[in-house]
């Protein structure tokens, strides 16, 4: 009873429009309060820091200042250039480009807002003057944004390592396949919703425009080979890749394409301690959340009813599915995360689900979450960015949400297809 009074609280206060990490620290603190533990608050602070000092956490606000200066330093349209002389004949024309073009920096800044909102800016402008519809435009940007946190780096999978102890480079590699996957999904979609619409193809690129293009991006495309390349030799960790790539973006933008001018810094500096410090706010109330959960064994209560219920591990990960898609609908990703890890961690072990797997399976519904209203973060960015209402939008991306759902479930049920990589390259 206890377990499901937290939450109802919990949920009461954020549907009366709480901010989630004020209506974590309230929840907790009137629970101790009426519980007569008073004695307790004076952990806060100490559970807030605490939960905020991991050397790994150092990688959020590099990757964020990556994703920005990569915006704004011209490496978003040269990659959209090379994707269209690749794919832009293909079935979908430019909507497979949109797919081709988030694979592509999804290995630069590891976050689906960011990606949504570079992105966006290009094919809202591009798409509609080639007659693709608008609503359509902006779901499959929307869509395809979410594979930036899956293709590592990825700042969700950094934030679910520094909760759990799991390992950030195994994670990284882990998101590989499933991430591939999710492209060739949402082609497939756009394949086959682009031929009941008889939306146009570009002309085949010719060899000379493929080269072009490709000479053009070149750099921008190598980001992820050093990223990743330079982890998984060792050259770096996953947190001083952060730095790499946030140096490396800054050198292409000032010195390379010279679009980014020094005047764009400090807007660039200032949205980038605006996101870190949402994000780690969130971070920090959670950790004293998390504490408080485990004080009052909530996990092992938990544990208990879902023992109950079934000791099969397949039945529990359609049970952790179910409720994190339902949290998608109403919570921010990175909220879900810091709130569940504490209670789901000591069951995946006591039912022998790898928490890598788990990690990604996890992002995965988070990424649904990011197109589901009424908090979906992608949902309203491109809603934002082309005047389309949220409603509208929501039916146009159902095809491709399916795709994720598709993927979470193999990837949910068949480990082997996340572990592959990982255990290949241990």
């Amino acid at each position: 009873m206890l377990t499901l009074a937290i939450f109802a609280v919990l949920v009461l206060l954020m549907f009366l429009g709480i901010p989630v990490a004020l209506s974590m620290a309230l929840t907790a603190m009137m629970f101790f309060v009426g519980l007569g533990e008073m004695q307790n608050l004076t952990m806060v602070a100490q559970r807030m820091y605490s939960s905020t000092t991991g050397f790994t956490l150092l990688a959020i606000p590099f990757f964020i200042m990556a994703g920005n200066l990569m915006n704004t330093g011209g490496v978003t349209t040269r990659i959209f250039r090379f994707a269209s002389a690749v794919c832009g004949h293909l079935w979908g024309g430019l909507a497979q480009v949109v797919i081709f073009a988030a694979v592509i920096m999804s290995g630069m800044t590891g976050a689906a807002v960011a990606e949504a909102a570079g992105l966006g800016m290009l094919s809202m402008k591009a798409l509609p003057e080639r007659g693709f519809g608008r609503a359509f435009t902006a779901a499959i940007t929307g869509a395809a944004a979410t594979i930036g946190p899956v293709i590592p780096p990825s700042i969700p999978f950094v934030i679910y390592g520094t909760l759990t102890g799991v390992s950030v480079a195994q994670l990284f590699v882990a998101g590989f396949v499933p991430g591939i996957m999710m492209a060739v999904a949402m082609g497939i979609a756009v394949y086959f919703i682009s031929k009941a619409r008889n939306y146009p193809r570009q002309p085949r690129a010719s060899l000379k425009e493929v080269a072009a293009s490709f000479a053009d991006s070149i750099l921008a495309i190598l980001t992820p080979v050093i990223i990743i390349g330079g982890i998984l030799t060792g050259v770096f960790t996953p947190t001083e890749a952060s730095v790499v790539a946030c140096v490396y973006a800054l050198i292409l933008g000032m010195f390379v394409y010279k679009e980014v001018k020094v005047a764009d810094l400090s807007r660039i500096l200032w949205e980038t301690v605006l996101n870190t410090i949402r994000i780690m706010y969130i971070i920090a109330v959670a950790g004293f959340f998390g504490w408080f959960l485990i004080y009052q064994r909530i996990p092992e209560q938990v544990i208990t009813e879902l023992s109950a219920l079934s000791s099969n591990p397949d039945v529990i990960m359609a049970i952790f599915i179910f409720v994190l898609l339902i949290l998608g609908c109403f919570m921010e990703g990175i909220a879900i995360l810091v709130i569940t890890i504490p209670v789901f961690l000591p069951i995946i072990h006591k039912f022998g689900i790898d928490p890598v797997q788990f990690g990604v399976v996890m992002i995965l519904c988070s990424m649904l979450g990011l197109l589901t209203p009424p908090v979906g973060m992608c949902l309203y960015t491109m809603s934002s960015i082309s005047k389309i209402d949220i409603w509208t939008l929501s039916k146009e991306l159902l095809p491709y949400e399916l795709g994720i759902t598709v993927v979470t479930l193999i990837c949910a049920y068949s480990p082997a297809v996340v572990l592959w990589l990982p255990n290949l390259l241990k």
